[in-house]
């Protein structure tokens, strides 16, 4: 008997060590993201190299230092009233007073670790950088809001705000076992609102500042950033954030296990489908071979929509949801671009807005019970299209709250702290600030190579 327990505590520390691999490889992943957010936006616009690293290097390192001193507890330590994780939890503001001893760090499981995910033995620091990470690519989404339009410095005194309270809150409520979200029974898998709708409404609160600045300037439409592109850097960027996007969902099971490879099929056709999709949708109605440009935002708006559903659907709905998906992206974002009060030449709105909140919607309909239970979320019933009925409908409806409430907090804090920045530093639009880093030779335009 001695015997068998001790191969069967070898094989557990065995997967432990696999899945706390897995988790780092995930955030390892997931920061690429970040950096390749930069090189979308050199792809698309010609933005400056230089200027593009600085401004996601910069994203990194205040997404883990402000993290670690206080976002990873806002966050995800126990929760006051459900609103709210404990600052001051374990004792102490870094990292929940484990970074006190070694071991604590790397030997401790984190204690929604053991309440939710009991069977992965996943330790502290790996949670650690895997939120984090998800932190900072968040923030990069909502950064390409600011291009050519904004000063560095205000990105960065945002950025502070932003990884203190506007990202963690409403992950303490939806990704927090003791969330006042999460509780009622509001489920999203790798962060449809969290993440993506999040930035989106985060995005409308600065072009609303942007715009109300220009408007001051007399101007009568907000200047839009045109169209550079660079196909090496776009292909490059696309191919990262594919990738990337890997660590992203399947990082999210918290384990390396079959349930993890799921989810990368999930994402894998997902983003496929809604390529092909994207590509069809705009030879139909251009009637023009479609461009790289059509393909990388096909293949985008599959991989957003995914996100929230990527354990929670079989591999037959990543695909119709994919197929969807490219359709919602084109006729949205058509329709936008004809604005003139704003400037989204990366797809902020029509991607990860209007994504995010849709494919939050879609887990009332497409979710089936055995995928859910596998990824670690047993309680989430079967959606409309699988007979569940009343219980969807009460899913849809929790869902539907957790993007209204999120979609309110977002955007009040995101505006008021653009307009107290604004307010001390003698406005956001950039033209009286140089980026630091910049130079003449390291801001050249790249020559248009291709674009729509």
């Amino acid at each position: 008997m001695s015997v068998i327990f001790l191969q069967e505590g070898a094989q557990f520390a065995y997967q432990y060590l696999l899945n706390n691999i897995w988790v780092i490889f995930s955030a390892l992943l997931i920061f690429l993201m970040t950096i390749a957010v930069g090189f979308l936006e050199v792809g698309e616009i010609g933005l400056g190299f230089s200027r593009s690293l600085m401004k996601t290097l910069s994203i990194t390192a205040v997404s883990l230092v402000v993290m670690a001193f206080f976002g990873f507890n806002i966050a995800f330590a126990p929760t006051i009233s459900g609103v709210i994780g404990d600052p001051f939890y374990m004792p102490g503001l870094f990292l929940g007073g484990f970074s006190s001893s070694a071991a604590g760090l790397l030997t401790g499981q984190w204690w929604s670790m053991s309440a939710s995910y009991s069977g992965t033995g996943l330790m502290t620091g790996s949670y650690f950088l895997f939120e984090a990470a998800s932190a900072a690519v968040t923030f990069a989404l909502v950064s390409v809001i600011f291009l050519n339009k904004v000063k560095f410095s205000v990105q960065v005194a945002f950025s502070v705000v932003y990884f203190l309270f506007i990202w963690t809150i409403p992950a303490s409520w939806i990704w927090n076992p003791t969330g006042w979200l999460y509780t009622l029974g509001m489920r999203d898998f790798a962060g449809g609102i969290v993440v993506h709708g999040a930035a989106g409404i985060a995005g409308l609160a600065i072009v609303l500042q942007i715009w109300r600045e220009e408007r001051s300037s007399g101007q009568k439409s907000s200047t839009q950033v045109p169209f550079n592109v660079n196909e090496t850097w776009l292909t490059l960027a696309i191919l990262l954030l594919w990738i990337g996007w890997f660590g992203f969902n399947a990082g999210s099971v918290f384990a390396f296990n079959s349930d993890a490879l799921v989810v990368v099929l999930t994402t894998f056709l997902s983003g496929s489908m809604s390529f092909v999709s994207m590509m069809v949708v705009a030879y139909l109605y251009t009637h023009e071979m479609p461009g790289l440009m059509d393909g990388v935002n096909g293949v985008l708006m599959g991989l957003i929509v995914i996100t929230p559903l990527a354990g929670f659907v079989s591999p037959e709905s990543a695909i119709i949801l994919g197929l969807v998906a490219a359709s919602i992206y084109f006729f949205v974002s058509n329709r936008l671009s004809k604005s003139r009060w704003f400037s989204d030449p990366i797809g902020l709105f029509p991607g990860h807005l209007v994504g995010g909140i849709f494919s939050i919607t879609m887990i009332g309909f497409f979710t089936e019970s055995s995928f859910a239970a596998a990824s670690g979320n047993p309680g989430l019933p079967n959606g409309l299209f699988f007979g569940r009925g009343l219980s969807a409908l009460r899913q849809l409806g929790i869902e539907e709250l957790g993007v209204i409430s999120v979609a309110a907090f977002v955007f009040v804090v995101s505006l008021i702290t653009m307009m107290a920045i604004s307010k001390l530093m003698g406005g956001i639009l950039e033209e009286s600030e140089k980026v630091p880093g910049i130079t003449k030779d390291t801001t050249r335009k790249h020559a248009t190579s291709g674009g729509r």
